[in-house]
């Protein structure tokens, strides 16, 4: 069966961990070469490791805070020196505040906001000048959250972002499409460990129709399948993979 994504280039953020990991492995296994950017070097390291154990070469780590435009710039350009050209973006850096609008300062809003919304604004600004002055296209995908489409009891900057994330997508696809980028989004709820966490606690309550949190490797396939050109006729997409969480009463 051919790879999916055979010769292609992608940057993942926050691929050290969770949906980053497994999106890079899954993505290596159809046939990418990835660009693994990350802020943990020991996380970073270990993921590049694993993949180029299996597909030699096709993995490098690169340390960069994508709320920062600098770092950016130099991970774009890194990946080019890398693997020739940047096909694919997968943005998945995100933290969260876990605070009450009354408890979250603005410090942490700012913070939360950058590093959640601006980093996506910035890596998919820099990544696009790059797949357009190659003159082919290319794929950005964001990944949002349920908590970008309501209201939530904490997490006031948290919610803000992944809301503005929503929006970002859609201005995005509208605006890079006559350069042949297609850009969409994912939006799941409660996939593996929660975001900053380590590791998932089994206990955590899960309200959706299938009584389960989801799987990093789930969400994954979601990603393939929308930066793979089987979704070549989406886009401006915030595709919801929540177990059904949004189609229930809440």
């Amino acid at each position: 069966m051919e790879q999916r994504l055979s010769g292609r280039v992608a940057i993942i953020t926050g691929a050290g961990r969770n949906i980053g990991e497994a999106t890079s492995r899954l993505f290596a296994d159809e046939g990418a070469s990835v660009a693994l950017a990350d802020v943990d070097d020991d996380r970073g390291a270990r993921v590049e490791a694993v993949i180029n154990a299996s597909h030699p070469g096709v993995a490098r780590y690169m340390r960069a805070d994508v709320s920062n435009e600098a770092q950016v710039k130099s991970l774009v350009s890194g990946t080019v020196d890398t693997f020739g050209r940047v096909d694919v973006l997968v943005n998945g850096v995100a933290i969260s505040d876990n605070k009450n609008v009354r408890d979250c300062t603005l410090q942490e809003f700012e913070r939360t906001v950058a590093i959640t919304m601006t980093s996506q604004f910035l890596t998919s600004k820099w990544a696009a000048e790059q797949m357009i002055a190659q003159g082919d296209g290319g794929v950005i995908v964001n990944i949002g959250s349920t908590s970008g489409f309501r209201g939530r009891d904490r997490a006031i900057a948290y919610s803000a972002a992944k809301g503005g994330v929503a929006n970002l997508t859609r201005a995005l696809a509208v605006q890079l499409a006559p350069y042949g980028i297609r850009v969409n989004s994912v939006v799941p709820n409660k996939i593996g460990s929660p975001v900053g966490k380590e590791e998932f606690d089994p206990t955590r309550p899960v309200s959706n129709l299938t009584g389960r949190g989801g799987l990093p490797e789930e969400l994954a396939n979601v990603l393939l399948f929308l930066a793979s050109d089987e979704s070549s006729f989406v886009m401006g997409e915030n595709l919801f993979v929540d177990g059904g969480h949004s189609a229930m009463a809440h």
